[in-house]
Order: C-alpha cells, then sequence, then structure tokens
C-alpha cells in the first residue's frame, strides 16, 4: 500500500497537497529495483472522500473492494473496511490510525480518526479519506479468468489458483503476477523523465544482486518441488523474472538517464571505458573521537577557525538540543537547524537525521560528524522508530462460536448453541441458548435460555482440555465453586499480608525528578508508545511516596520495558541511592549492561555487571565498589542474592522475569519487598482481569502496544524438505540474519546441525540444549547474539527470554509434536526488527499428522496476526502469568470454574479482605442479580448492529454496566460506533439503570403476572406499608412469600390499554423511589 502511494504520486503529483505531492528523491533497495511490477500501477485511482462531498456509498463499498480491500465487520488490520448503516469505517494502508466517514443520505458529515483497539473516535481528519489500492496485484476479470485457465494446468497449485479465480485475495499472490498479468515494468520506467540513478557501493549492490537472482531461483524450485509434494509453498514466480543488474543498466541507458556509482573504491582509469567520468572526492573519514568530548571540540574549534563549515547529525531531538547546550558551554557558537539549505563557516550546524558515519572533506572544507563519530558507539537508531501507538489490544470480551463452552455464574459449565430472538407478548428480546448435561442418562440435555440483559453472567470457558457439562440444578457445580472460593481466600489472605507489611514499613520518598533526569529522557531515539508514558509516570508516582514501592510491569519482548528500568534507576541514583538489576541469565546481564552504559554514557553514573563472565578480580572490584558506595547501578544474576554481596545505600531493586528464579531466590526477594523499592518486570501476559482484580495491593502496568513497525509474521506450513530448508537458511543469510532451527531431542541434536551443514555449507551453525553445563550454554547463546554464528540448532529453550532481534528466520523441525502456546511462543522469537519474519513449521513428510496436531497448525499458519485465532494461545499464556502470579496450584481450581470466573473470584476475595483491613469489620455483600420481565421492546436490532459478535458485545457492555456514568459510556460508544439509538436499544439501557435501582432497593425480581406487576422480595416497614395503600389503593401485600402486587396502570379509564414499553419502566421506576425505595 505505501509503495503504491508513492507509485501514484509519481504519476500523478498533486502540487495542493503534502502528503500526495511530488516527490523528488526516491531510496530503493536492491530488489525493488530489479524486480519487474504490474504495469499502470500508479494509475490506479485511490479512493477519496472529504467532509461536504456528495458520494454514493454503494459505489464506495464496491470501488474499495476493487482495490483489494478486505470487507469485515470490525476494522482491525490495514487494508480493511466495514459498513454500518451510514457509517464507513476503513484503514488505508498509509496512514496510521484507521478512519471512520459518516454519511448523511449521499453527503460526507465528517471524516475522524479512530482507535482499533476499543473503536472509539479520536481526532477529526481534516485531509479526508485518501486510500491507495492495498495490492499490487488487483483481481480484475481478466486475471481471474487466467487463474482458472492456470489452475487446470497446474492441479497441484489449484489451491491457490482457485482462490486467485473466485476473486479472493491470497498472501503471497503478487509473485504470480509474471503470469498472470501481460504487462510488467521496472521501477526505472515510471520515474519522471530527466531523473538520475545513483547507486550507492555498486561492488555490494551488484553481488547482492547475483545472490538474489540465483536464490529467487533456488527458491523458486524448491517452492514448486514443495508444492507438487503436498506442501504449501509461498511460490514465487516473480524472482524468475528478477532482471540482472547489467540489464537494468542498461535499460537506464535507453530511458536516457544518468548512471552515478558512488563507490568506496578508485577505479583505474586505463582500464574503465572511457565514457564514464570519474569524480575523485577527497573525503576521509573522520577520527573516532570514542566519546572523547575534548578531543572533538578541539578539533571543531580548529576547522572553524581555519574557515570550515561544520555540521552535527544527532539521531533524535533530544541529543541535538543537549549537542547544541554543551558546544555554546565551551564558547563555541552552535545552531539548531530545521534544514540544511544555506550552511555557513564560523558556527556548528546542528540537525536530526539518521546518518551512520560522517566525513571531512578539506577541498570543500566541510566536516561532518555524527553520533557514532563521536561516542564510538552506533547510536541506537530509529530503527524501530516507534511511533506513537495507541493500539491496545484489548481481546474481545465474549466471542462466542456455536459449541463453544460457557460458564455461567448460577448453573455451571453449559455448550453455548446459539443466538435466539422470541417475542413474548408482544415484546421482542433476545436470549442466548445453552446447553446442560441431561438430568438423566439418554435424554437430550436441558437447555437454558439466558436474557442478553444478564450477560455479565456468562463468561467463555477457558481452562483444560474438555471441560465436563454440569446439570442444571445439580450440586457439583456448587461443589466445585466452594472449593476454589476456599483456595481463592487463602491467596488473597497472602497477598493481603504482604501488602501490610509494606504499608507499615518506612521506605524511602525519592525527591522529583532533576533537571539531568529529563535530559536523559530527551535523548530516547524513540518517540514512546502511551502505554510507556503511563507506566513510566506511574513508576515515578510510586518513587516518589514513602511506602516500598511493589510494581509489577508486563509488556512482550521489545515493547520498550528496558527503557522505564534505565529511568527509574537514573532516578534513584541521582537521589543517591543504589539499583540493583536482577537478571536470570547472563546473555540478559550482557544486553542489559550494553543499554544502560550506552544510555548513561553522558552521565557521571558508573554501571558495573556481575556475572559468570567476570573474571574474579573483576568480580572483586565490582563488590568493593557496592560496598563503599562508588558503583551507581550493578547488573547481574543470582549472584547478586550471595551473601559477600553488601550495599551502601541500596534504593531500587529492579526484577527481570522473576518467575525464572527459584524458590528461595524469590523468599529473599520477599524480605526485600518490604523496605526498598522493588521493580519487576515480565514478559509472560498477565491477564488485564486479573490485574484488575488485585489492584491496589499490588500494582501493575501493562504494555500492550507493540512497536508499530513490527509486520506480521510469514507463516508457512509443509512437509519437511532440505531444498527448502536450504532456500530459506540462505534467503537469511543474504539479509545478513542469522536463523533459529528447532530440533527438540537433545540425543539426536547433533547429526540434525550435520546434516544442516550439508545442505548450507556456507552457514556457521552452533547448537544449544539444556544438558549443556549452564556456563557453556550461556557462552553459546552470548556468541549467537554477538553474530559469531548465522544458526542455532537448539531445542526450545529459546522459547522464553532469549531476545535477539538480528534472527529473523524460524524453522521448527517437528511443529506437529507443539502445543498452541508453545509454537506461538516460539514464532515471537522472529520479526522483532524491521525485517520482515519468516516462520516454518514443518513435519514429516512421510507420517500421517494427528487430528489435533493437524488443527494446531492450520490455527498458526492462519493467524499471523494478534487475533481470534491466537486468543486461545494467549489465554494458555495468560493462564501460566496468573499461575506466576497466585502459585502454581491453582491451576486445578481454574480447570474447575473456567479462567474468567476465577479471576473473578480472586477479585472479590481480595476486596472483601481489603474491607475488613479498612472498615475493621464488615464485609460487602456480593451484588443481587436482579430478573426482569417486562413487556418491553429491549434488544439491538440486526440493521444496527449487524454480526453476531457485534452484538454479543453491545449486549455484554450493557450488562456489565454498574453506575450512570458506566451507562453513558456504553450509550457514547454506541452512537460513535453505530450511529444514533433505535428505541429497543434505548429501551436496553433504560432496563440497565432500573437494575441499579432496584438493586439498591433490595428487590431482584419484577415480573408481569396477569394484570399486575409483581415486585419480590419487599419487606416494608408500616410507613412505607401506609404509602402504599395510598399510592396504589388496589395492590396487594403477600407476606408469605414477601412479595407485593401492583396493578399495571392504564390510561384512558377501564376500557385503556395496559401502559407498556418506556413508560412502564417509567412508571416502575417510581414505584421503587417512591415506595421500598422511600
Amino acid at each position: 500500500g505505501r509503495r503504491l502511494a508513492v507509485l501514484r504520486r509519481l504519476a500523478h503529483p498533486d502540487a495542493s497537497d503534502a502528503t500526495t505531492g511530488p516527490v523528488s528523491v526516491v531510496v530503493a533497495p536492491v530488489r525493488s529495483v530489479l524486480q519487474p511490477q504490474v504495469k499502470g500501477l500508479g494509475e490506479l485511482q485511490p479512493v477519496e472522500l472529504r467532509q461536504g462531498q456528495e458520494a454514493d456509498l454503494e459505489e464506495i463499498v464496491r470501488a474499495l473492494a476493487a482495490a483489494a480491500y478486505a470487507r469485515v465487520e470490525l476494522v482491525e488490520k490495514r487494508g480493511e473496511f466495514a459498513v454500518r448503516g451510514g457509517i464507513l469505517d476503513v484503514f488505508p494502508p498509509t496512514e496510521e490510525h484507521p478512519l471512520r466517514v459518516e454519511f448523511w443520505g449521499d453527503e460526507v458529515e465528517e471524516v475522524r480518526y479512530f482507535q482499533v483497539a476499543d473503536q472509539r473516535s479520536l481526532e477529526v481528519a481534516e485531509h479526508g479519506v485518501w486510500a491507495p489500492p492495498c495490492r499490487e496485484l488487483l483481481l480484475t476479470p481478466d486475471v481471474r479468468q487466467r487463474a482458472a485457465a492456470l489452475a487446470q494446468e497446474h492441479p497441484e497449485l489449484e489451491e491457490l489458483l482457485g482462490k486467485i479465480a473466485e476473486g479472493i485475495a491470497v498472501e503471497g499472490m503478487e509473485a504470480l503476477a509474471p503470469v498472470l498479468v501481460d504487462d510488467m515494468e521496472l521501477l526505472l520506467d515510471v520515474l519522471p523523465p530527466g531523473a538520475m540513478g545513483v547507486v550507492c557501493d555498486p561492488e555490494r549492490v551488484r553481488a547482492r544482486a547475483a545472490d538474489l537472482v540465483a536464490t529467487s531461483q533456488e527458491f523458486l524450485e524448491a517452492s514448486w518441488a514443495a508444492s507438487a509434494g503436498g506442501g504449501q509453498a509461498p511460490v514465487d514466480v516473480g524472482a524468475a523474472s528478477l532482471w540482472g543488474i547489467a540489464d537494468v543498466r542498461e535499460r537506464a541507458r535507453e530511458l536516457g538517464m544518468l548512471w552515478w556509482s558512488v563507490s568506496p573504491f578508485a577505479p583505474d582509469t586505463s582500464v574503465e571505458d572511457g565514457e564514464d567520468d570519474v569524480l575523485q572526492l577527497g573525503m576521509r573519514a573522520p577520527e573516532s573521537y570514542r566519546g572523547d568530548t575534548a578531543r572533538a571540540l578541539a578539533d571543531t574549534k580548529g576547522w572553524l577557525a581555519d574557515g570550515w563549515r561544520c555540521v552535527y547529525v544527532t539521531e533524535g531531538h533530544g541529543p541535538a538540543a543537549r549537542t547544541v547546550e554543551v558546544l555554546g558551554g565551551e564558547g563555541i557558537a552552535a545552531r539548531l537547524e530545521r534544514d540544511l539549505g544555506g550552511i555557513e563557516p564560523s558556527v556548528v550546524h546542528v540537525a536530526c537525521g539518521s546518518v551512520d558515519n560522517g566525513f571531512v572533506d578539506a577541498a570543500l572544507k566541510l566536516a561532518v560528524l555524527t553520533e557514532t563519530d563521536l561516542s564510538g558507539q552506533k547510536a541506537a537508531g530509529r530503527e524501530g522508530a516507534r511511533m506513537p501507538a495507541r493500539r491496545r489490544k484489548t481481546i474481545d470480551p465474549l466471542t462466542l462460536e456455536a459449541g463453544d463452552y460457557i460458564v455461567h455464574e448460577q448453573h455451571g459449565v453449559g455448550r453455548y448453541v446459539e443466538m435466539v430472538q422470541r417475542t413474548v407478548q408482544g415484546a421482542t428480546r433476545e436470549y442466548l441458548l445453552v446447553e446442560y448435561a441431561p438430568a438423566k442418562r439418554g435424554q437430550p440435555g436441558d437447555r437454558l435460555f439466558v436474557p442478553t440483559d444478564q450477560l455479565e453472567q456468562v463468561t467463555k470457558y477457558v481452562g483444560g482440555e474438555q471441560p465436563s457439562m454440569h446439570r442444571l440444578g445439580g450440586a457439583d457445580w456448587t461443589k466445585t465453586k466452594a472449593r476454589a472460593k476456599k483456595a481463592v481466600k487463602e491467596i488473597a489472605a497472602d497477598l493481603i499480608k504482604l501488602y501490610s507489611a509494606r504499608m507499615a514499613a518506612p521506605g524511602h520518598a525519592f525527591a522529583p525528578d532533576s533537571p539531568w533526569q529529563r535530559e536523559l529522557e530527551d535523548a530516547f531515539p524513540y518517540v514512546e508508545t502511551a502505554d510507556q508514558l503511563s507506566t513510566i509516570a506511574e513508576v515515578k508516582e510510586d518513587m516518589e511516596k514513602s511506602v516500598p514501592m511493589d510494581r509489577l510491569i508486563c509488556g512482550d519482548v521489545g515493547y520498550g520495558k528496558t527503557e522505564i528500568a534505565v529511568r527509574a534507576a537514573f532516578k534513584a541514583v541521582q537521589d543517591g541511592k543504589q539499583a540493583a538489576v536482577l537478571v536470570p541469565t547472563t546473555l540478559l546481564v550482557q544486553q542489559h549492561y550494553g543499554t544502560f552504559t550506552e544510555r548513561y554514557g553522558q552521565f557521571p553514573v558508573k554501571v558495573r555487571a556481575l556475572s559468570r563472565f567476570q573474571t574474579d578480580t573483576e568480580a572483586r572490584a565490582v563488590l568493593d565498589g557496592l560496598r563503599d558506595g562508588t558503583v551507581d547501578l550493578v547488573i547481574g544474576t543470582h549472584r547478586l542474592f550471595s551473601s559477600e554481596v553488601k550495599f551502601k545505600e541500596l534504593g531500587l531493586v529492579i526484577v527481570d522475569e522473576e518467575q525464572r528464579f527459584g524458590v528461595e531466590h524469590k523468599e529473599q526477594l520477599k524480605k526485600l519487598r518490604a523496605n526498598v523499592d522493588v521493580l519487576t518486570m515480565s514478559a509472560t501476559p498477565i491477564p488485564r482481569t486479573l490485574e484488575m482484580a488485585v489492584t491496589g495491593i499490588r500494582e501493575m502496568s501493562t504494555i500492550t502496544t507493540p512497536p508499530e513497525e513490527r509486520h506480521p509474521v510469514l507463516t508457512f506450513v509443509g512437509p519437511y524438505e532440505e531444498r527448502q530448508i536450504g532456500a530459506a537458511v540462505r534467503r537469511e543469510l543474504l539479509r545478513e540474519g542469522q536463523v533459529f532451527y528447532i530440533h527438540n531431542r537433545v540425543e539426536s541434536i547433533d547429526r540434525a546441525a550435520a546434516r544442516l551443514r550439508q545442505i548450507v555449507p556456507e552457514a556457521r551453525i552452533a547448537t544449544a540444549h539444556g544438558q549443556m553445563s549452564e556456563t557453556a550454554l550461556e557462552q553459546v547463546v552470548v556468541d549467537f547474539w554477538e553474530k559469531k554464528f548465522d544458526v542455532l540448532v537448539s531445542t526450545t529453550i529459546v522459547e522464553n527470554g532469549i531476545d535477539i532481534s538480528n534472527a529473523n528466520t524460524l524453522i521448527v523441525e517437528r511443529g506437529d509434536n507443539f502445543g498452541l502456546s508453545q509454537l506461538h511462543q516460539l514464532r515471537g522469537r522472529v520479526g522483532r526488527a524491521r525485517e520482515r519474519g519468516y516462520a516454518y513449521f514443518l513435519y514429516p513428510p512421510e507420517k500421517p499428522l494427528t487430528e489435533t496436531a493437524h488443527e494446531r497448525l492450520a490455527t498458526i499458519a492462519q493467524h499471523t496476526e494478534m487475533g481470534a485465532g491466537m486468543y486461545v494461545a494467549m489465554k494458555d499464556l495468560e493462564i501460566r502469568g496468573a499461575g506466576n502470579l497466585l502459585g502454581g496450584e491453582q491451576s486445578g481450581h481454574i480447570a474447575g470454574v473456567g479462567f474468567d470466573l476465577y479471576v473473578r473470584m480472586v477479585g472479590e476475595a481480595v476486596a472483601d479482605y481489603r474491607a475488613v483491613l479498612e472498615s475493621g469489620g464488615a464485609v460487602e455483600e456480593a451484588p443481587l442479580e436482579v430478573k426482569i420481565e417486562l413487556p418491553v421492546d429491549a434488544h439491538v436490532p440486526h440493521a444496527y448492529a449487524p454480526g453476531e459478535r457485534l452484538r454479543l458485545q453491545a449486549y455484554r457492555a450493557i450488562a456489565s454496566a454498574n453506575s450512570e456514568d458506566d451507562i453513558r459510556a456504553v450509550r457514547e460508544e454506541l452512537v460513535d460506533r453505530y450511529g444514533p439509538l433505535p428505541e429497543p436499544v434505548e429501551n436496553l439501557l433504560l432496563v440497565a439503570g432500573l437494575r441499579m435501582l432496584a438493586r439498591s432497593c433490595g428487590v431482584t425480581d419484577i415480573t408481569l403476572q396477569g394484570t399486575n406487576v409483581r415486585f419480590g422480595p419487599v419487606e416494608l416497614r408500616e410507613s412505607q406499608e401506609l404509602r402504599l395503600k395510598r399510592l396504589y389503593p388496589r395492590s396487594v401485600i403477600k407476606q408469605a412469600t414477601r412479595q407485593v402486587l401492583v396493578p399495571r396502570p392504564k390510561p384512558g379509564g377501564i376500557g385503556g390499554k395496559p401502559v407498556v414499553g418506556r413508560d412502564l419502566l417509567a412508571w416502575v421506576g417510581e414505584f421503587l423511589t417512591s415506595v421500598p425505595g422511600a
């Protein structure tokens, strides 16, 4: 999509608009120059909509479908759109957030951004919608016809081509473009006349081009072989038609383009053909100052004195501002520049940009220095520049498919059948139909209709394999629930005990941020995500209180937890305290040590590491430094627990991956928690619901925003095929990346490595497994991280906590032997950097797959995104996370009552204990369940929210509302997402309000009985009885059943019709406030 946007701008620049205006420089990697593209991509019309424009919604939908946008119920990914009534949601690939377009008739009333996570609107999009096509191969009638013909010729590709013939877009179908489309063209063909080609580093480009052509050829053969053998390979026909670099240059000559090469080697002029003019540039690399600021400043002063022009380039705005300050402090004139148009001598120009190395040119009297030149370390780079993403991936609260198991709080585990609408006494409502175990053997199961306004009692069952269904009214459920409740009480008591000890302990209240703290934070080369900012603020707030901090931060690897640790530790050190970072492996010690030293480079903070890689002398120096206070921050493994480690002023302990430490270490940490600030970080997701349950007892922050640059990992499932593996490894080596190769049997791992060496002799291969000594294992992993090997053949020990951003291909030899959450976690090891990640899950071609293995592999292949299929794996991991937090022995109880209900119980138990602590006695009763059966049309019409998933969401939100504010929020959300509320939905919200009112009066049953409305249980004082007789003279009080029957009013006297709908609800509300609520 973004490529197409650029091609469109090249073909039709719109001078009036900056985002779609003319392009003056196109930077392209070798591959996109060599690879032909479908002709006329720049001519494809984007779909454009602006406020006030007249447009036919039907036509817009057709245009989006033709531009390869997929129509869905809920827009979550780029290239999707959804229509609900007069509202169109669309997510163009070029936009940061999706757009919501509101139509009034045929006029576009408003265009605004909205958030994927909660589907709520953000600010108005001034420029409207500009949606270029999403795919480079559009499924026009010609293409579909040709695919159908090809499918008959190549039966092995029938599945792929068959889908294309039916007009269904398939991942990777662009690769088939050369056989499906007549005209292909090169990128050069679409550049405007008078354009110039500049090849940087032609020797490397030439080598790379030759490799690309060769590998793609090999990939092609392997793919065809695999697909003929029944595996579904990424068919890469496009590769067959990659041009060679010489042909491309020839083409440039035909087009009359100038072709320049910028090379570090001087050509031999006598040999080169004379027509190429050679310019010798007198540039040389500047000295590397390796952090020696004084020498750099002295050189700069010298250059300025000689009338040179000097430019400093930094990665981010923060470092640029700091550089100007440092230069100014040394009496050197410096200016922060937005663009480097007119640079003059006598002043240093400081600019932001992404340049690796600078240069010095004596002839031009020009010096350009970068952060790398000055510090000697490569700047963290904007490699993964994090967009200020606001994508909270909140998992859908209730997505049910027919046949799913659910848990009803009163009746236990049943199976969901469908949603049904029933009209009783002229009022329509929607119900969930749930099937339970039969009361007698051999009979059909009992069925329960759950009204959608009581959905808060229903949760999806997640916990074990297949649960056993309960009988309606049986005793099993009550017993199971009671057992779980008892276990939960014990956990809550433990949590509270820790909490009370912390509250009673005197801690250190850190001072507010210092100016240096701000400098450190400005120097962060990425844009912080919203989650990061809120977490940092929460951590600082905790540190500034006198109670010891105990906060847990959850977030996947690569989501920026380390930066929070960097800032918290710095804050502690600024206040004269020492900080310790505790990690489970030496690799993490190395990685963190690198990060912390780089971030603290400009400040007088002494960082030291303590692990097996330090010699005895070094270790002793670190220990002495900790004792006398000269070492400010130490990063170490469990060696930090040993008795020889003494701190002078320990103020903060940061624990990474606490669940991977042993029991005794955890006990020591517990002791620490009572008197120093502790910050724990974990990559195992802790469910949001559990986080809410222990709020205030154990503070938690979650970072759920992935860095924006991440692409979904391309996942390939197929039979084990040596050529396929060879091609995959070679492709990774070409991008200078690394490969994880998983072979899960220790006894044969060396044979697997030897076989891999035969397939890819040029790769450097190492093995790692759990039976190696710990020292040897850590050495291998650190060597792999330092790029001493290309391929790591290992058992699943890489599944957790190894973060190697350069490894972007994963090959799992026996993918059929793993569980879903394991497959998901393994796949999470790759695709961390900007490069696209590839995952291959293979199985032995000669062995039949078991049914469950087949299902798991199919799930993992279909869900490359974190979507619904991964929901199960996520739940599995979350249950693991919950176990880490609450103790492993809980898993039996979780399986008994289902995960969601279990978490709700934890929340209730914790709240009870807190109430006892705070009020010194009484425990609040659980809220009463209220049943309202009245002739009122209260449901979400199909036309308003199409699709069961959306309606379930709406019902769940309304049923879970517990206050006026909640109801207001739900109303706003519904109007925002689906438009103005129809009457049945208004009624649903009124019923929710009525339920809260009834609950506050202690009434749990409001039902129509003949001509009366029955209220129960109602216990009236004498004064209330008198009121009842005065206001509702014909009402009846039934003492035995504690019920009151009140005649339904009939406006218009005896022959009038009794009230229904909204009027009836208003009347019931009046009764409740004036009698039982009085």
